[in-house]
């Protein structure tokens, strides 16, 4: 006799850029720590208030503009964040 398999629970979070619901490893996470500022977390696991971005370009641009991701971290971006950012999400994919 088989034995039922176990659903897992994916946690869900919506991209900052396009507001789309995706599950948590498939987007990107920023974070706002006490002592480094605001950097991209690879691994999602940083301590901090963070805030999740599809590994697309758009939406990258998007967060970055009208100060959207400055809102969400509760944080102002320095212009070396700023600049950080832009230069991580030159290597994402664009478009689709």
């Amino acid at each position: 006799m088989k034995t039922p398999s176990v659903v897992r629970h994916i946690p869900e979070r919506t991209c900052i850029g396009c507001r789309d619901t995706k599950g948590k490893r498939e987007l990107m996470r920023l974070v706002r720590t006490t002592g480094d500022g605001i950097e991209v977390d690879p691994t999602g696991k940083r301590p901090g208030r963070g805030v999740y971005l599809c590994p697309r370009w758009e939406c990258w641009q998007r967060g970055l503009k009208g100060g959207g991701l400055e809102r969400r971290l509760r944080a102002k971006l320095t212009s070396a964040e700023r600049q950080r950012i832009q230069e991580f999400a030159s290597t994402l994919p664009r478009g689709g």
